[in-house]
């Protein structure tokens, strides 16, 4: 007897929601809500913007909704609001600095519509530094592809979303599927990132104490991590300049919590 095939009927297709999350996000924006076209919905959830960000989305037919910036000065908050008022069931979660591949959106509608589909997957994206890819930070697996009637995103910093059901990941040798992150940060403005980043970590782990040796071993195992186990000697210059930065991020941490308990 034959199989019968492992999909659903195109009258249960499933429809699919994009969420943008966005604060002053004029630079990228354009290209970004370009690359969503023909998804059922374009969901911008603004946190008060004072640029040009509004005035791009609404020219694009986006649904916007506004997150009051005043409550919290991270973007986990307002992601949480955010998956909870599209229309549909099937989020994708997209910064404002990240395009969407027509084969990953491709991907995903297939992939909805098989009965085998996971609750949740973790899509691979691509980083940039100093305008080369950088192997050592791929497949930098997110979780942005969501049910979001089983879906909660906890407000801390950097926090991956808890989806009540399987998750998997896209496989990733399949690059044209990755999202691709357009941020090619300056030093100077991962320097910032990591002062902001720092602070906001010391709230998320006060309760955490490290040893004097951590001071030593924590930021050199950053940059040994980037650096050798994954990949960053074959991106020359930046990527030793980025295994750097990666330790010198464990290095402030460290300062901080340390004064942090002295005081």
């Amino acid at each position: 007897m034959r199989k019968k095939p492992n999909f659903v009927t195109m009258n249960e297709k499933s429809r699919i929601s994009v969420v943008i999350n966005t604060y002053n996000a004029e630079e990228h924006l354009e290209r970004v809500i370009d690359s969503v076209k023909g998804f059922d919905e374009v969901l911008v959830c603004d946190m008060e913007s004072t640029d040009r960000t509004l005035d791009i989305a609404r020219s694009h037919d986006c649904r916007i909704i506004t997150f009051e910036r005043k409550h919290y000065n991270i973007v986990e908050p307002a992601r949480e609001y955010a998956i909870h008022q599209a229309k549909y069931d099937w989020v994708l979660v997209v910064d404002a600095d990240e395009l969407v591949t027509p084969e990953l959106k491709d991907y995903l509608y297939r992939r909805i519509n098989t009965s085998d589909c996971p609750d949740g997957l973790f899509i691979p994206r691509k980083n940039y530094f100093m305008g080369r890819f950088l192997h050592c930070h791929y497949p930098d697996y997110i979780l942005r592809f969501i049910r979001k009637d089983k879906t909660h995103w906890p407000p801390l910093v950097h926090s991956t979303p808890e989806v009540d059901g399987r998750v998997e990941k896209i496989p990733a040798h399949e690059e044209q599927l990755a999202l691709i992150h357009l941020a090619n940060d300056s030093v100077a403005d991962i320097l910032r990132k990591t002062n902001q980043y720092t602070l906001n970590e010391l709230d998320r782990k006060r309760h955490r104490h490290y040893g004097t040796l951590s001071f030593l071993f924590r930021p050199f195992f950053r940059f040994f991590k980037t650096y050798i186990l994954k990949g960053g000697f074959r991106d020359g210059k930046p990527g030793f300049i980025k295994s750097v930065l990666d330790g010198y991020y464990q290095f402030v941490f460290l300062a901080k919590k340390y004064e942090q308990e002295q005081s």
